[in-house]
């Protein structure tokens, strides 16, 4: 019996716990989903692959990676979070080689899933200027969850073109 109340003591604790910023982190969730197969992507193109584009003014593979990455700091910027002082948000599109593209975009990725959780509750219906569209802080954590799932369709796409496999369909 003891063994029975400590369960249901612990298990309503868990319980209580995990309503408290469930949106962020259910958000934080798909949005790793999403993050890991990007990267899983760029570690299968091979280098010679990342300046292949499907048509003149479209962007390559390695500048759809950096798209992504700037996306992550700018939208968490609107949120109130400020890039990390040794990232240039006007350089990020300059940055060449795979090794150093896969860097930038883990940086992003690490950065953007730790703000998500610090935006409160309380806060998510905050109204927000993004520039592009005005919405409250929620729609600005949905929007960088869906811009990372978008390009990731677009990734596995080029992919596709270029008989490289996303390594989660093997």
């Amino acid at each position: 019996m003891k063994k029975l109340l400590l369960i249901a003591v612990l298990f309503s604790g868990a319980f209580s716990y995990a309503q408290e910023e469930l949106t962020q982190n259910t958000i934080k969730a798909v949005l790793t989903g999403n993050q890991d197969q990007v990267i899983q992507l760029a570690e299968a193109f091979p280098e010679e692959k990342y300046d292949w584009r499907p048509a003149e003014g479209v962007n390559s593979v390695g500048e759809a990676l950096l798209h992504v990455a700037t996306g992550n700091y700018f939208l968490a910027s609107k949120l109130g979070f400020a890039p990390p002082e040794d990232v240039d948000m006007m350089s990020l599109g300059k940055i060449t080689g795979k090794d150093n593209i896969i860097a930038t975009l883990k940086k992003s990725n690490e950065f953007v899933l730790e703000k998500i959780t610090m935006v409160e509750d309380g806060d998510l219906n905050e109204e927000v200027d993004f520039g592009f569209m005005k919405s409250n802080k929620l729609g600005g954590l949905l929007a960088i969850m869906e811009h990372n799932g978008e390009h990731k369709g677009q990734l596995i796409a080029y992919a596709r073109s270029n008989g490289v496999v996303p390594p989660w369909s093997k």
